[in-house]
């Protein structure tokens, strides 16, 4: 018996994974990973993998960066914890300070936990709590936008719109109002505006409609990730701002999985040179090191919960990990690297080059779309490129691109019908051209009936 095959029996006896109908492994053995290195995993009988989805979009410099270990080991040797209510510590103050000077001027006040979602879930009750606090109780609703995805515990569920995460759980969610989502699948990219423009009208009719009890408006800035890699241009982002502020509702931006680098630029928002009420933000923050997530938000929505204590104003949220040092000290570390390496301007060429190289693969029959905002680049497979019709989801057109994938030796892990790439921003040229190799055989063998 290899290495590999001990440790899948092992696996098999006692972890239930995520986002994983186990009953695959009985065909679909799971990959044990000994260690990894830069944009390489290797597995415990020494075949590697390229790391194309930079372990679920949060490692963005690489397995085993010597930077954030020892900055990580530096930390461990003088405090790995301690309780964040009535008590501070170094790794937070300084990441609270850049995090205020690198975000959207006015986010100047960190409320962390350890994940997306809790953060997701922070930034829905803040709304609904200030309202409350400022008099207006009747604000308690929530508008969003079709085919989004903001974690799935209950409150991120209820504002997302991916059936697949939301049908089972349905009867257990909040009502919240959705619109349209704008979309770019299938236009050429001058044609997104107007298409964004259309949609939006739903947006303003909505606003209209129901501002009188609406807490806030949550979205995913520029790239609906989760909902299959679908793109809009920041001008939406900048009409929405524009009429939230008309109708007095508070806008919230979920960059989770946008924020840090991933769209060309550091935070998403800038591209439409707005603020949020509430910023969201984890996954790549500790550059893929440990669980830590932040809400961000404004003097306007402090003030509003500062008060004696019999009040009864304050923000009683809280989580046993929030604000590790630990993983403070690898959000610092990554923060680091940002400055002195000109990370977003080498991540330009590396999109650019990304571009090229996927460009080729707009002319296969059996792909209705390429599209790509700064180091995110989708292939949507269709079956029938002239009418957009997708392929049944039930065929599992995209499990076949990431069998092929792990025997070329890439970690290619499609959504559906959606091959994509989210590479760590340490990924070389040749590299790039090896997954593009790679992902034209996949789609080959996986739109040939």
């Amino acid at each position: 018996m290899s290495r590999n095959d001990e440790w899948m029996q092992r696996d098999i006896a006692s972890l239930w994974h995520p986002c994983t109908q186990m009953k695959d492994h009985e065909t679909l053995p799971v990959t044990p990973i000994r260690r990894g290195r830069g944009v390489w995993l290797e597995d415990f009988d020494g075949r590697r993998y390229l790391d194309a989805v930079s372990s679920w979009w949060v490692n963005i410099f690489g397995h085993a960066n010597e930077r954030i270990n020892a900055r990580i080991r530096d930390q461990l040797d003088s405090l790995e914890h301690v309780i964040l209510s009535g008590f501070t510590h170094q790794p937070v103050i300084e990441l609270s300070e850049r995090l205020g000077r690198l975000t959207p001027a006015g986010l100047g006040h960190c409320f962390y936990a350890d994940n997306g979602s809790a953060a997701v879930e922070i930034a829905l009750k803040m709304s609904y709590h200030y309202w409350h606090n400022v008099g207006r109780p009747e604000k308690r609703r929530f508008l969003t936008i079709t085919n989004g995805y903001h974690g799935e515990t209950l409150g991120a569920l209820s504002v997302g719109d991916v059936a697949i995460f939301t049908e089972t759980y349905r009867s257990l969610l909040l009502d919240v109002l959705k619109v349209p989502a704008p979309d770019g699948f299938g236009l050429p990219r001058e044609q997104w505006i107007d298409e964004a423009w259309e949609k939006f009208a739903h947006m303003e009719a909505a606003l209209e409609r129901h501002h009188h009890e609406l807490a806030a408006v949550i979205v995913e800035p520029l790239i609906q990730c989760a909902g299959g890699m679908r793109m809009y241009p920041p001008e939406y982002l900048t009409w929405l701002r524009e009429a939230c502020d008309r109708y007095n509702v508070q806008l919230i931006f979920d960059e989770i999985a946008v924020g840090f680098g991933r769209t060309g630029t550091m935070f998403a928002c800038e591209q439409a040179s707005v603020r949020p009420d509430y910023l969201c933000l984890s996954k790549a923050i500790t550059g893929g090191y440990l669980p830590l997530s932040v809400v961000m938000t404004t003097d306007e929505v402090y003030d509003a919960f500062y008060d004696d204590y019999a009040s009864l104003r304050a923000f009683l949220h809280s989580h046993s990990y929030t604000g590790n040092p630990l993983a403070c000290a690898a959000a610092l570390a990554t923060l680091d690297i940002f400055e002195q390496d000109s990370v977003i301007e080498a991540n330009r060429a590396k999109a650019a080059h990304i571009e090229r190289v996927t460009a080729p693969l707009r002319d296969h029959p059996h792909v209705g779309d390429v599209r790509q905002t700064g180091m995110v680049v989708a292939i949507e497979m269709v079956r029938d490129r002239a009418t957009l019709e997708p392929y049944d989801f039930r065929e599992r057109r995209g499990l076949r691109v990431f069998q092929h994938a792990m025997s070329r030796g890439a970690m290619l892990r499609p959504l559906g019908n959606v091959i994509y790439w989210m590479p760590p921003y340490v990924i070389e040229p040749e590299e790039i051209d090896f997954l593009a190799e790679v992902t034209r055989e996949g789609l080959e063998i996986a739109t040939g009936d």
